[in-house]
């Protein structure tokens, strides 16, 4: 039996609470925020959320993204035969991917039996036993059947033709295993024609015919492209702490100076940069601030929605490469903490605020009935999460309430719950760690008791033990400004320094 959002009757354990399928609905205690966020997300606005650490601006940003219809842009560079150092950029939306799939298809030949083809090529390929004359898989040298070595009879040298790919290699090699291609010939409507026939897992095999050849050489020779944001791709990019050619791109270094015939082309080396991997989706950057001298450069995409990919080392062979017009059509979303907020740049601000919305987030919850059940709900979200420890007890859900509750002291709320979830997610993860090694079924009240005390910070420990952080600073630098003799426990003890 699953509980909702209106209260905690019937629940025994966390697996009585349902679990929303929608990411927004599993943040906690902004309810008029994922309101305005739901309207960003389908307005495609930017956004900017500011708060203390922990509070579910991580959590907002990549939900937001389950809003998002999937993309519908490929995009790609094209090699340019007369400035190789300037690629094109080919943008294909799906139905234009679907039809160079079905051309890709007629190239990639037929697949059929081993039963369908001709025997001497299945038994090169391993598929039949020239003893017994049973089918078999290609990979197994010794027949099940006869017990007979289904390569004895190959010749120790064999003549390879190259295909219009270079797939197949000129030359000769000794043969005592299955081979993984064949290439043969056959007569086709009066016609002799090169065909080649490919091992396609342990039971098919690929046939390719002139047609799938001469296709194939079609579609390389006529469409030389490098794809650098796939249609299939995620909607969600963090960029936190992102370097300058992790966020903007860069041109990979080729040793031979992008020469035709032993270097890489220019517009195979192009990498694109988060803010082009984030179009059609979300740019996500905490702490924005971090980033401080590349905000010029976010302000350039957010405002003309393409940005150049170059290369970024001048002492690489693809520093003299630029791609123009790379689309970044991204929704911007910001985090930072209040302090930090005079640290952005103002005309990135008001792009924000012209085109989206600035929220300062919640850090209590009031004490309520909904309230309580959202922090049930977020006990077992992280118990789902964490995947690594047993379900709470109700009990257990009651200690850790009474904790949220404790905490929103901090922030000066003494009728409220605590919205720093961060800290709690650790104070359930000790609990369910600690039944773990009891091998308890259930976190219980007395595992969460003890995980109460035991997950607090570093200052809150050393409060504990010394009152006040001076207190403990005066007392470090006693102990470690003294010699070894002075300290109190060795006064009365002779130290040998003979070894000296």
């Amino acid at each position: 039996m699953y509980i909702n959002i209106n209260g905690l009757e019937n629940c025994e354990t966390t697996e009585d609470i349902y679990i929303p399928n929608d990411p927004l609905e599993r943040v906690v205690g902004h309810k008029e925020i994922i309101h305005l966020v739901k309207i960003a997300a389908k307005q495609r606005r930017n956004l900017l959320l500011v708060g203390p650490p922990g509070i579910g601006k991580s959590l907002i940003a990549q939900a937001i993204s389950f809003h998002l219809k999937k993309p519908k842009e490929q995009i790609s560079t094209v090699h340019n035969p007369e400035r190789p150092e300037r690629p094109f950029i080919e943008i294909k939306n799906f139905k234009e991917i679907d039809n160079d799939l079905k051309n890709l298809e007629k190239a990639e030949g037929q697949l059929l039996k081993p039963q369908d083809i001709p025997d001497t090529v299945c038994e090169r390929l391993g598929f039949k036993c020239v003893h017994c004359g049973n089918y078999n898989g290609a990979y197994e040298s010794i027949c099940p059947d006869c017990g007979g070595d289904k390569f004895s009879h190959l010749s120790a040298r064999r003549k390879h033709l190259g295909d219009l790919l270079g797939m197949l290699e000129m030359g000769s090699e000794s043969v005592n295993i299955p081979q993984n291609r064949v290439t043969t010939t056959r007569i086709k409507e009066g016609v002799e024609e090169v065909v080649i026939y490919e091992r396609f897992g342990n039971d098919l095999i690929k046939v390719l015919d002139q047609k799938a050849l001469e296709k194939r050489r079609e579609l390389v020779e006529e469409n030389p492209m490098h794809i650098i944001v796939p249609l299939k791709r995620k909607f969600f990019v963090q960029a936190t702490g992102a370097s300058e050619t992790e966020l903007l791109g860069d041109v990979r270094h080729d040793p031979y100076g992008g020469h035709p015939d032993l270097g890489t082309q220019p517009y195979e080396r192009v990498v694109s940069g988060a803010i082009h991997e984030a179009h059609e989706g979300v740019l996500f950057i905490d702490e924005v601030v971090h980033i401080a001298h590349l905000q010029r450069f976010i302000l350039s995409a957010m405002q003309d929605k393409i940005f150049p990919i170059v290369g970024r080392n001048p002492q690489s062979a693809g520093s003299s490469v630029r791609v123009e017009n790379v689309p970044c059509d991204f929704i911007f979303v910001g985090a930072c903490n209040i302090t930090d907020l005079k640290y952005i740049l103002p005309p990135l601000r008001s792009r924000i605020q012209g085109e989206g919305y600035e929220i300062l987030m919640n850090t209590t919850m009031p004490i309520n009935k909904e309230n309580k059940a959202k922090l049930a709900q977020f006990v077992a979200q992280e118990i789902k999460i964490d995947n690594k420890i047993p379900h709470a007890t109700i009990g257990a859900i009651e200690i850790l309430i009474k904790e949220a509750k404790k905490r929103a002291r901090i922030d000066d709320q003494n009728d409220a719950y605590t919205l720093r979830l961060r800290d709690l997610g650790g104070v359930i993860r000790m609990a369910g760690d600690m039944a773990v090694m009891e091998n308890s079924e259930y976190i219980t009240s007395n595992h969460m008791k003890i995980a109460t005390k035991k997950a607090i910070s570093i200052e809150d420990q050393i409060i504990n033990r010394y009152q006040t952080l001076e207190n403990a600073l005066q007392k470090d630098l006693n102990i470690t400004g003294r010699s070894f003799e002075a300290h109190p426990k060795y006064q009365n003890e002779h130290i040998d320094r003979s070894y000296m």
